[in-house]
């Protein structure tokens, strides 16, 4: 890691666990609120690369939900693929005590109360994706079967266009 880029739980995560990754570093602007489409944009990506992370509770149980953010979250499929009936987006507010971090920096990696991880299927369409590295302005880019160790994701199709 270069030292222009962060520390965080994220990071500290991924090198304690022997996971490379690449940092990237963007300039966030603080009007901007859909936070994967500014990192695409800023890093000159492809949408369906860059994934964002969703707190949702699963009849009531907190999950997070991996998914490309050219695409939305299938509320009924996270349900599913966490053995559950239904899903909701969590509250912002819940969503950060429990992470450790703020919305739109939110990474699946690193989290305060590690959480149950579902990924798109679709990231094993590309040998490396972006997901947050912990703030807002930073993304970390990895192999999705990397991804997937580190959290103890599983995959499934949860995301729809």
């Amino acid at each position: 890691m270069s030292a222009a880029s962060p520390s965080t739980p994220a990071t500290v995560a991924l090198e304690r666990a022997g996971v490379p990754f690449t940092p990237h570093v963007y300039e966030h602007h603080d009007s901007v609120t859909s936070f994967g489409e500014e990192a695409a944009a800023a890093l000159g990506l492809r949408e369906d690369q860059v994934f964002k992370t969703l707190v949702v509770s699963v009849d009531g149980d907190l999950a997070v939900a991996v998914v490309p953010v050219a695409d939305r979250l299938d509320l009924k499929a996270i349900a599913a693929a966490v053995g559950g009936k239904k899903a909701s987006l969590a509250d912002p507010a819940l969503a950060e005590r429990r992470t450790g971090y703020v919305v739109g920096g939110i990474s699946p990696v690193g989290q305060r109360t590690p959480l149950r991880t579902v990924l798109d299927a679709s990231a094993s369409d590309h040998p490396t994706i972006f997901v947050s590295g912990g703030r807002r302005g930073f993304d970390i880019e990895l192999a999705p079967a990397d991804l997937v160790r580190v959290t103890g994701a599983s995959t499934a199709a949860i995301a729809r266009t």
